[in-house]
Order: C-alpha cells, then sequence, then structure tokens
C-alpha cells in the first residue's frame, strides 16, 4: 500500500538503523534517542517483537539495565495500526520481525514519522541477519556500534556463539554469546 508523502501533513519523516553485534549498544542507544524525543516532547512508540522475552515481556531492556516501555508483537504490519498521530516510531530487535518490516518503515516515514530501528546486523555465523540488510538499504542514518572483543581487547562486530545449538534464532545473553573481533571470531583463539 503506497501512502501519499503529501498526507504526512508537511513533515519529513526518515528511517535510522542502529545494527553491530551483540553487547555493543544498540538497545542502549536506541532507549537513549527515544528518551531524548520524550524530552522535546514528541509522541513515540515503541515496539519489538514478541518473541523477545529475556529481559522483560513489555519493556526493552539493554544490558546495562536502561528500560522503557514497550508494545510486543507477532507481526510488523501490526505497528501501521498502532503507530497512528505519533512522531516517532522505536523499533528492537529488529531481525526478529517479518519480511514486511522494511515497508512497513517506507510507509511510516512517508508518513512523516521518524523511524529508529535497532538490531543484530549478522547472525552467529557471521551472515546478514533478517531483515536487517534490507533496512540498512533503506536507512536514511546508520550507526554502526562495536563492543570489545572479550579475547583480545580490540573492537568486536562478531556475535560469537558458545553453544553448538545450530538455530539461527536462539535467545540468550553472555551464558550463550559473546562479542569477537574479526580475527578471534574467525581463528577461534581460546
Amino acid at each position: 500500500m503506497f501512502i501519499e508523502p503529501s498526507l504526512a501533513g508537511g513533515r519529513r519523516g526518515w528511517i535510522e538503523v542502529i545494527c553491530g553485534s551483540m553487547f555493543s549498544g544498540k538497545t542502549e542507544e536506541l532507549i537513549r534517542r527515544l528518551k531524548r524525543a520524550r524530552i522535546a516532547n514528541l509522541k513515540v512508540e515503541i515496539f519489538k517483537p514478541m518473541i523477545d522475552t529475556r529481559y522483560d515481556v513489555q519493556h526493552i531492556v539493554s544490558h546495562d539495565e536502561s528500560r522503557i516501555i514497550s508494545t510486543p508483537l507477532e507481526n510488523s504490519q501490526q505497528i501501521l495500526l498502532l503507530a497512528q498521530e505519533v512522531d516517532v516510531v522505536g523499533i528492537d530487535e529488529a531481525q526478529f520481525f517479518d519480511g514486511e518490516l522494511p515497508e512497513v518503515c517506507d510507509q511510516l516515514a512517508l508518513r512523516g514519522i521518524r523511524v529508529i530501528v535497532a538490531g543484530l546486523d549478522m547472525d552467529f555465523l557471521g551472515k546478514p541477519f533478517g531483515q536487517m540488510p534490507f533496512l540498512l538499504a533503506k536507512a536514511d542514518y546508520i550507526t554502526k556500534l562495536h563492543a570489545i572483543c572479550v579475547k583480545c581487547g580490540n573492537i568486536a562486530n562478531y556475535s560469537y556463539r558458545k553453544s553448538k545449538d545450530s538455530h539461527t534464532v536462539l535467545l540468550g545473553e553472555t551464558d550463550l554469546y559473546e562479542p569477537r573481533c574479526r580475527h578471534c571470531y574467525y581463528e577461534g583463539v581460546e
């Protein structure tokens, strides 16, 4: 469904993508931007995939325990229904949403909404993850964050899975994953 840009009431929307490996601060940065928007008295709606219940069912929570209330959703089309008369939409863990998310973000931006999306750009195999490559292609602004490699201390942009489980989606924290630099990820430095 195409929405005429003129229906946005003169406001210009855009898409911001915050990406990186696990433990790089993506959710922390998303929360920071959303709180700043609220300080500016903008109407903000925040969404996350229903599958993400690691810290809390309704809040998005960063590893440093910053939190903000969100609405868990089964699919990205629900965002279009729930994001009425808002200025800013925040979306966390975008890699877990369905294939419609890039189009949904486009629709929101055409409505004049600032869309801020956070997610893993690569899965544990080092491959592009879910809809993130498509969101990165559509983004007006991209922020790539890095963690610190737990093996050597260099910047890390890979999420190394410590488990032998081969499922692409396996929710976990430091019990299952650790950030690693390219060398330590591929060389298996122990």
